[in-house]
């Protein structure tokens, strides 16, 4: 179907100011008589807390408040967490990483605030630390929380040791797919703890005014999820707290939970309503906030030798740091996603998140996702070569179709699996002859879910005749203001120019739970659509009163009686009356939430999510590579991303995705890590830790797969998430493919590739 606005290229509706300057951000709003914050953090990753003294702090020049766990309501403030609440803001005796928050210190200027927070001195006894994941499994390893099944948990996380959850998803019966395979590998694959890398680093500012409630502004992803944290950890009821957001620069997972901004309402609280700002340095930032789990996965895939997959079986032991953040959640979508776009009927995918004495990790662009489908997508080459079938072919052979069933038994209507295998492998070239020895193809399918929690919307007809749009979800760079006005353009027949979108205020918009999990074109989309199809018909009912007919038609901003287009009302018409006959503006409302059940529950243990995934993405990318036998350097010389987005609304858009996640995707997997020694990071500044330069991007080549899903917003499902998952396991089969031998740990510098080659030529030399 042609669309006037959806499927079109447009620009972003906040590019102007943007381009111009005048986007405000976090660090860009000074208020009257503003504060700077400074958090004291622990040095030991592993220590009791003996006694904290602030006494020369709170002398020091220039100081207007000192806070410390002591300060906060009850036994240091309420625990939190998304999905077991388990950590305080500041830590309540003892410290469990190296960074963790002990006491914050609000003053006149930075330097001042700097300085007083040197003068705390905190008396520590040091613990035995834990810093693998593995090691903090075994029986008897130091206890990292002393009470785990004490903690307020939202659903059975099958929790206990230094366990916070441990989630599975079967089908089938695998040990009997296993026997009747006529091939079995196996392999185990590591991935890295990834920093999110967002251009603009965490902050907030909090003031409180004479009434006792206070205003936050902050860079958050989700202003609601912003609000419930500080009412849990500080016992101020949420009526008392709004949070604003101004523009946002970039969060990939990493502003979703809260950071600073409770620091700075604790210190709000002691300064007589003076604003305090935080706004984090890149090294704290980097050391600090909550990037990707770091994962090892064990895996075992059983085939008939005509390459049919008969079963597949995974334990993925994910890293989650001090606390459990979002990590039940991200090893639950790693779980349920670890099949991946194929039709695989035994399975048995099991994810453990394991506290250690490390930053705590939390939600990343893919979540949990990422990680599984690199190691599944390792595992699907080594079986192709295994049963001498092209990895292509084997893929292909095995791929989901319309029709076939997700784990846990939704039956999947949009899928474009297969369209995207074509169209990534011609777009590369798979059959080509290769031009030199040392070049390889590889490639790697994606399956990612959309559709998660509540998204309410409100449409208002306003007196002019054009229309304003209330959402609460945020727009942090990928576009989503701009597709929200699209959509609802789209279907009040009217220029983008005519609707206009207010969100990122808790006061002044229904509530949306955050921008994340690939969620905002599908969950956010159907809100505003279904939205402006109420004002839509609120608006026919009443031009049905006044024209004295039921027979309209709607064209160029006017509603009309049919075949009579003298006889209209104009929708700025239709304001004005609306006012005086229905007593205030039309206003259409919408609170979206997937409920139609698309789990089945017998097909999972420890599952946190209540609600469905409704909407399923697919796709394929495809690398290919040239790799230096001297040095192990690696150059990608193209990369192909073929994605089914359901249906494209901005083509700009989806293609930004595509090539940033491009990008993202290829510094997981040749170059990004963050490096620890003995809990505490050694990289933490962008010169440190790498990500990948501009003159280091490939040619990419992003191809649009529409496959119009029936549950999304004019056919959409996303791209965000799905973007990034492929390039990483993509380049590794592709240097698999150059070389002979497999790296199995991400980032595959350099280093780690030139070691592989030296030991093939070592065996190779043996054998001879």
């Amino acid at each position: 179907m042609r669309y006037k606005l959806v499927g079109n290229r447009v620009v972003k509706v906040d590019a102007r100011e943007k381009a111009l300057g005048s986007a405000l951000y976090i660090d860009d709003i000074v208020l009257p008589g503003m504060l700077y914050g400074k958090i004291l953090r622990s040095p030991y990753a592993h220590a009791r807390i003996v006694h904290i003294d602030i006494s020369k702090a709170l002398k020091a020049p220039g100081v207007k408040a000192v806070v410390t766990a002591k300060d906060l309501p009850g036994k240091g403030g309420g625990l939190v967490g998304p999905f077991i609440k388990d950590e305080p803001i500041f830590a309540v005796d003892k410290v469990r990483y190296v960074g963790e928050p002990v006491a914050a210190v609000a003053a006149t200027d930075l330097a001042a605030a700097d300085a007083a927070a040197s003068l705390i001195h905190v008396e520590y006894e040091e613990l035995p630390a834990l810093f693998d994941p593995v090691e903090a499994m075994r029986e008897g390893a130091p206890l990292i929380h002393d009470n785990v099944k004490g903690y307020f948990a939202v659903f059975d996380a099958r929790r206990g040791g230094n366990v916070c959850s441990h989630t599975t998803f079967f089908e089938g019966d695998v040990e009997r797919g296993f026997q009747e395979s006529h091939v079995i590998v196996e392999e185990t694959l590591r991935t890295p703890m990834q920093y999110q890398a967002y251009i603009e680093p965490i902050g907030a500012i909090a003031q409180f005014d004479g009434a006792g409630r206070v205003t936050v502004w902050s860079n958050t992803q989700g202003i609601f999820v912003t609000q419930d944290r500080i009412c849990e950890s500080l016992k101020i009821p949420m009526s008392k707290i709004r949070v604003i957001a101004p523009k946002i620069g970039g969060g990939f997972g990493g502003k979703i939970e809260t950071t600073v901004q409770p620091h700075c309402v604790a210190l709000a609280q002691k300064t007589g309503g003076r604003p305090v700002k935080i706004v984090l340095p890149r090294e704290e930032d980097i050391s600090n906030t909550r990037p990707r789990h770091p994962a090892i996965m064990s895996w075992k895939m059983g085939l008939k030798k005509d390459g049919t997959i008969l079963a597949s079986q995974m334990s993925a032991i994910f890293d989650s740091g001090a606390y459990a953040d979002d990590g039940p959640g991200v090893v639950a979508v790693g779980a349920i996603t670890a099949r991946g776009p194929y039709r695989i009927r035994n399975i048995r995918m099991d994810s453990y998140c394991v506290y250690t004495n490390k930053v705590k990790t939390g939600a990343m662009r893919g979540f949990g996702n990422t990680q599984t489908t690199y190691s599944r997508e390792c595992m699907l080459d080594i079986a192709a070569r295994a049963v001498g079938m092209d990895p292509l072919e084997l893929r292909m052979k095995n791929a989901i179709e319309p029709g076939d069933k997700s784990v846990g038994g939704q039956t999947l209507h949009s899928v474009g699996f297969k369209e995207s295998l074509t169209a990534a492998s011609e777009g590369l070239g798979w059959n080509r002859p290769k031009e030199t020895k040392y070049r390889g193809r590889g490639m790697a399918g994606i399956n990612h879910i959309s559709g998660l929690l509540t998204v309410g919307s409100v449409v208002r007809l306003n007196e002019d005749g054009t229309f304003t749009i209330q959402c609460g979800a945020m727009d942090i760079g990928q576009g989503s203001d701009t597709v929200l006005v699209q959509i609802v353009a789209e279907e009040m027949g009217v220029p983008m120019d005519d609707v206009r979108l207010a969100s990122g205020d808790t006061d002044a918009t229904p509530y949306t739970w955050a921008t994340t999990a690939n969620r905002i074109t599908y969950t956010g989309g159907n809100s505003v659509l279904l939205a402006a199809r109420d004002v839509k018909r609120q608006m026919r009912d009443l031009a049905a009163q006044m024209l004295d007919t039921e027979n309209l038609e709607t064209k160029d901003k006017k509603i009309f009686a049919k075949g009579n287009p003298d006889k209209a009302l104009t929708y700025h018409d239709l304001g004005k009356v609306s006012v005086w006959v229905k007593g205030g503006p039309l206003i259409g409302k919408s609170n979206f939430m997937v409920e139609e059940p698309t789990l089945d529950p017998r097909c999972a243990i420890g599952h946190p999510f209540g609600t469905p995934f409704s909407a399923w993405i697919f796709g394929t990318q495809a690398a290919e590579v040239e790799v230096d036998p001297d040095t192990g350097e690696v150059r990608v010389l193209k990369l192909v991303a073929a994605h089914d987005v359901g249906q494209a609304i901005n083509v700009d858009g989806v293609e930004g995705q595509i090539e940033g996640g491009v990008v993202q995707g290829l510094g997981y997997g040749l170059c990004e890590a963050v490096l620890f020694d003995k809990g505490r990071i050694t990289n933490p500044n962008l010169t440190d830790y790498k990500i990948p330069p501009a003159a280091d991007v490939p040619e990419i080549t992003p191809i649009i797969i529409e496959t119009h899903d029936q549950t999304g917003p004019f056919g959409a499902k996303g791209i965000g998430e799905a973007a990034l998952m492929g390039a990483a396991p993509a380049v590794a089969n592709a240097i698999f493919d150059a070389i002979g031998v497999r790296v199995t740990e991400l980032p595959m510098t350099a280093e780690k590739v030139l070691k592989a080659i030296q030991e093939k030529r070592a065996r190779e030399a043996k054998a001879s």
